[in-house]
Formats: C-alpha cells, sequence, structure tokens
C-alpha cells in the first residue's frame, strides 16, 4: 500500500524528521521551534481542549458556579451550585406537605379522589393523603340545607298547573334538601340541582292533577305538600342522588290572574253562605236548647204540683202576678177606711227629677 513506508499512518510518520506535518491538521502557526525530528510544539489538538474548557467555563456561568475542583483544564460542577438543589428539595418538600394534610370541618365530609377516581370518604377531622395530584380531596357540606324556589310570589311569572276539575291554578311552592351520601351526590348527576328541580315539578303538577281546585288552594295545601314530599324523596331514591328532601313549602296556590278578580267574587259568595248557614245553625240549636230547657222546668213543676196541687196553684199565680206587674206603675186600693196605697217608686221618681232639674239650673248660673 503506498502509506506502508510512513510508520505514522496515512497521515504521515509519528516524529521522523522532515517537512511533512503529523497529521492533516497542521502545525499551529505560532509558538515553539519548528525542529525536524520532534513534535511540534502546538496543534489542533491543544485548540479542540481549549474550546472543550472554554464551553464548561460558560456552562458553569450560566449554572451560577465557576472555576475548577482541581487545577486541570476539564471537571465537574464546583459546589456553588449546590444552593439550587437545596431550593428544589425544599420547595418538593412543601409541596408534599402542603398538600397531603387536609382538614374536614364538622358539618362536611371528605371526598377523595385518586387520579380522578372515587376512593374513600372521610369523616370531621384531620387527615393525611397522597399529595395532589395524585388524590384530590373534595368537600361537600352534609348539614347545609338548600333551598330551590319553583314559581314565584314576587315576579309576574306564572307557573301554571292543570287540576282533576279542569281547572287552571297558579301554585309558586319550595323545597328545602341536604345532601345524605357525598358520593352519589357527587358523581351520580352532572348537576343535582336541575335533578331535583325537575322531578319536584314532576311531581307537584302529577299531585295536583289528581286534586279538584277548592281543595288545591284551600284546606288540602298540607296534604299536597306532604305528599309531594314523599314521592320525590322516593325517585331521588330511585334514581341514586344522595339527597335528603327536608320539605315542601307551598308559598302560593291561586287562580291565574285573568280571572282572579271572577274568582275572588264567588269565592266572597261561597264564604258569605256558609256563613249563613252556619248561622241559621247556631239558632235552631239555641231554640232547641230553650225549648228543652222549658220541657225540663215544666216537667220539674208538673210533679211539684202532683204532690201538693193547691199549695203549687197559689205559688205559680203569685209568681205569674210578679212578672207581669213588676215593671209598671201600680195603685192598689182596699174598701171601708183602709188608707190607699202610696206609690214609693213614683215619688222616688219624681224626686230624683227634681234634683236633676235643680243641678243644671245651678250649674247655668
Amino acid at each position: 500500500m503506498p502509506w506502508q513506508n510512513n510508520e505514522g499512518g496515512p497521515w504521515g510518520s509519528g516524529g521522523g524528521g522532515g517537512d511533512k506535518p503529523r497529521n492533516p491538521w497542521g502545525q499551529k502557526p505560532s509558538g515553539g521551534s519548528g525542529g525536524g525530528g520532534g513534535k511540534p510544539s502546538g496543534g489542533g489538538g491543544a485548540d479542540f481542549d481549549d474550546f472543550i474548557r472554554r464551553s464548561q467555563e460558560r456552562l458553569r456561568a450560566g449554572m451560577g458556579g465557576g472555576g475548577n475542583r482541581g487545577g486541570g483544564g476539564g471537571g465537574t460542577l464546583t459546589g456553588r451550585s449546590m444552593p439550587w438543589t437545596w431550593i428544589i428539595l425544599a420547595v418538593l418538600l412543601v409541596w408534599v406537605l402542603a398538600t397531603s394534610i387536609y382538614r374536614v370541618e364538622p358539618d362536611e365530609r371528605g371526598v377523595e379522589l385518586m387520579f380522578g377516581k372515587y376512593h374513600t370518604t372521610t369523616m370531621p377531622g384531620t387527615h393525611i393523603k397522597w399529595p395532589s395530584p395524585i388524590v384530590t380531596v373534595a368537600k361537600p357540606k352534609v348539614e347545609q340545607v338548600s333551598t330551590i324556589t319553583i314559581g314565584s310570589t314576587e315576579t309576574s311569572s306564572q307557573n301554571l298547573m292543570l287540576t282533576s276539575d279542569q281547572n287552571i291554578i297558579d301554585i309558586a311552592y319550595a323545597v328545602r334538601w341536604k345532601i345524605d351520601d357525598p358520593e352519589d351526590f357527587l358523581f351520580q348527576f352532572a348537576d343535582p340541582e336541575t335533578t331535583i328541580r325537575e322531578v319536584t315539578e314532576s311531581v307537584m303538577r302529577s299531585v295536583v292533577a289528581s286534586v279538584d281546585l277548592d281543595a288545591a288552594i284551600g284546606p288540602q295545601r298540607e296534604q299536597i305538600a306532604s305528599e309531594v314530599e314523599e314521592r320525590t324523596q322516593a325517585m331521588l331514591n330511585d334514581y341514586g342522588a344522595g339527597v335528603d328532601v327536608v320539605g315542601i313549602d307551598i308559598r302560593q296556590a291561586d287562580p291565574p290572574a285573568a280571572v282572579d278578580e271572577a274568582f275572588k267574587d264567588v269565592s266572597s259568595a261561597q264564604q258569605n253562605a256558609e256563613s249563613y248557614i252556619n248561622q241559621a245553625r247556631a239558632y235552631s240549636q239555641q231554640l232547641i236548647a230553650q225549648a228543652r230547657g222549658q220541657s225540663a222546668a215544666f216537667d220539674a213543676v208538673y210533679e211539684q204540683y202532683r204532690l201538693a196541687p193547691e199549695v203549687t196553684r197559689k205559688r205559680m199565680y203569685f209568681e205569674t202576678m210578679e212578672q207581669v206587674l213588676g215593671k209598671v206603675d201600680k195603685t192598689i186600693l182596699e174598701a171601708d177606711g183602709v188608707v190607699p196605697y202610696l206609690p214609693l217608686p213614683e215619688v222616688d221618681r219624681n224626686r230624683g227629677s227634681r234634683a236633676a232639674t235643680s243641678d243644671a239650673q245651678g250649674n247655668t248660673q
């Protein structure tokens, strides 16, 4: 081969004399003597080492370090970069502590989600978990009673329903509820409040359709509310909503506004008729009681009459005359020189009238 006479390979010998270079990069143009038989004083290897050294220095400057551990041109990062390590470790520690400890208040329940999936439910108190985002916690308030209003008594909007006698009623009511099962409440429905509203309204329409108008606006309102509460709770339980229905409050139950005045007139007439009927019943009961009392008194007198007819006859006569003559002016005359009866009540009345006249005259003077 052509390079067999070159002991140093294809680039020339490794150390003989002559003018041929040692490697293809040539000799460094400056520095050292160019002796024929020795190594050149500078070359491409030194330039490459300088490039590596300068690159390491730039890297150290960017990381906050500087200098070398030893005296060589190459080396590792110095101890001046260590504070960054401690800062990172401190941040990690704070993150773990801040996201691993949580507290559940007495009116709450803690629902742990591991990677977004239900994991467990915790009771009130302080708890430890895997740090976020591995485990996250939702804290629904299970003791808070929420209210959903359906229909409004303060606006012109109407919530019309049909009764069993084909009448229309405008009804406004509110449903009060709270969370019973946090897991079902959070994961069973996307919008639990909308579900509660729609179920309650459906049940209310069904119950109102089974009663007539008079019952819906009057005596059966409490019964309707109780039935709606029971049926709403049963339907939500079937759905697994995790909700406890506390109560249903019917705040308004009136005919539509267009016929409200006429309906009030009819209602007023019905109330008057009912009032007259009650008065007639009371009067009849009073007369019956009086008749029974008189009958009992007559029976008692008759029993006394049977025992002593003469005495009873005189007593009845005297009592009757007392009732007849007790309130009239009387003059009694007896024959044969007896002094006539002096009407003392009449004298007393005359005396009183004269005294009143004298007092009036004195006040005038």
